[in-house]
């Protein structure tokens, strides 16, 4: 019998690469994403340190308020990208290293990444 591989195990073997030279520093942070069926989860993180700067998701109050007017996940996911980004900008954080977890860059990843630069996000 052949090796199967699950679509969970191919993205995390994926993520294990990605990671192994991308990291958050003090002056150039990590803005990790997670997608799962529903949500969209993005976060700035400063690996050294140890330490969650800020998060924003679909989940997050301001965002939720918004979800019903919205026409689909993607649209949420470009929402979800220019609160980081403003909330970032407000902290005085301009570039970060884009983190997409293992997941393909494109779709929702794709969609909250580019709303993060159309709002002066750096990466």
């Amino acid at each position: 019998m052949g090796k199967t591989s699950s679509k969970h195990s191919v993205r995390i073997r994926r993520r294990k690469h990605i990671r192994k030279s991308l990291s958050g520093t003090s002056e150039r942070p990590r803005l990790a994403v997670f997608r799962s069926n529903r949500h969209i989860y993005a976060q700035i993180v400063d690996d050294e340190a140890g330490r969650t700067l800020m998060s924003v998701s679909s989940v997050t109050p301001e965002i939720r308020e918004k979800t019903g007017e919205m026409e689909g996940k993607t649209a949420v996911a470009r929402e979800v990208g220019s609160l980081l980004a403003r909330k970032a900008r407000d902290k005085g954080i301009t570039t970060v290293a884009f983190d997409r977890g293992g997941f393909l860059f494109h779709g929702r990843v794709k969609a909250l990444a580019d709303a993060a630069r159309e709002v002066g996000l750096k990466f």
